[in-house]
């Protein structure tokens, strides 16, 4: 039977991995994504999800984060969340709930302490260095004050032909206080469909919204597109859209997967991603836009990883 993960970024290889057992072992498509999830928002190097992500302009650790089942369409989210290590799992429990099922600042870090969910503060010394390295750059006004947005999507495929999505992130680094991207934002950040396929995305999530790329991208494997043609048709059109009508267009990174384990990718920026399925071992892939409205795929090299890995953990001078 056919299984598939695909996830946005490089540092979600080792949480692709974990989902990759969870699936060949025949568990569920939702607890498969959670787990996933779990991993990287746990690892302290990764400086834009959980324990370790950046701050907003107040040193704050504000998490946005949403789950997706796509038997039922339930949906879970949470935005500005404080002080709970896994963003993801409460969003997963409030996907059980009808009413009240998105919940945002301290309502959503109060839902977490009530429902028992770990709770510590998650703004890392590592973290922290970097805010005031930024407060004290941002006294010439020539620097910009925004980097830092890599949210983790996530879709699965089990066994059993049931599919989830989910995200997790800190945001943008140094966003002002209450600021919320599109991760949580089911249709912009994520959306997934059984019957169908599912799609998640990474970037600005100001520009990112302004598409609803991930439900569009959903809605063309409805009509008989496969993911790459739907990543392609879906994200470049909207990109030189916004740029002529907006005036710019932020980072843009999509990943999706359909119901057959089938995948795609399209960005505007170098892309990292990880896949695996029944058929292909986990991978680490670098995508690329092309001057033709495709999107360029290769292995990443060993060169990459060791620079990656040294990058993520250089000393914060």
């Amino acid at each position: 039977m056919t299984w598939g993960t695909i996830a946005t970024w490089r540092m979600a290889h080792d949480g692709v991995l974990k989902a990759a057992e969870m699936l060949k072992n025949k568990e569920t498509a939702g607890d498969a994504v959670e787990s996933l999830i779990n991993v990287i928002e746990e690892y302290p190097y990764y400086k834009s999800v959980g324990y370790g992500g950046l701050p907003n302009e107040e040193g704050i650790v504000e998490m946005d984060a949403a789950f997706m089942d796509g038997d039922t369409l339930a949906q879970g989210a949470v935005g500005g969340i404080h002080n709970v290590l896994h963003a993801v799992s409460v969003a997963r429990k409030l996907s059980n709930e009808h009413y009240n099922s998105f919940r945002v600042g301290e309502g959503a870090t109060k839902y977490a302490t009530i429902n028992g969910f770990k709770m510590q503060n998650m703004l890392t010394d590592r973290a922290k260095k970097r805010w005031q390295k930024k407060l004290l750059e941002l006294k010439d006004e020539s620097v910009t004050p925004y980097d830092g947005h890599d949210t983790i999507g996530a879709i699965t495929l089990s066994e059993a032909g049931s599919m989830a999505a989910a995200t997790s992130t800190s945001g943008l680094f140094m966003k002002k206080a209450g600021r919320v991207g599109d991760s949580p934002l089911s249709g912009s950040g994520f959306y997934v469909d059984s019957e169908i396929g599912g799609a998640a995305a990474t970037g600005l999530g100001e520009d990112i919204m302004k598409g609803c790329i991930s439900y569009e991208i959903v809605r063309r494997m409805g009509e008989g597109e496969t993911p790459q043609e739907a990543c392609d048709h879906a994200v470049y059109p909207f990109v030189k859209k916004l740029k002529k009508r907006y005036g710019k267009a932020g980072e843009f990174s999509l990943v999706a997967m359909d119901k057959d384990g089938d995948w795609g990718v399209a960005t505007n920026v170098e892309f990292t991603f990880s896949v695996a399925t029944s058929t292909e071992d986990p991978q680490i892939l670098i995508a690329h836009p092309s001057a033709n409205g495709t999107t360029m795929i290769e292995p990443i090299t060993q060169e990459w990883l060791d620079a990656y890995e040294k990058r993520i953990k250089a000393p914060i001078e």
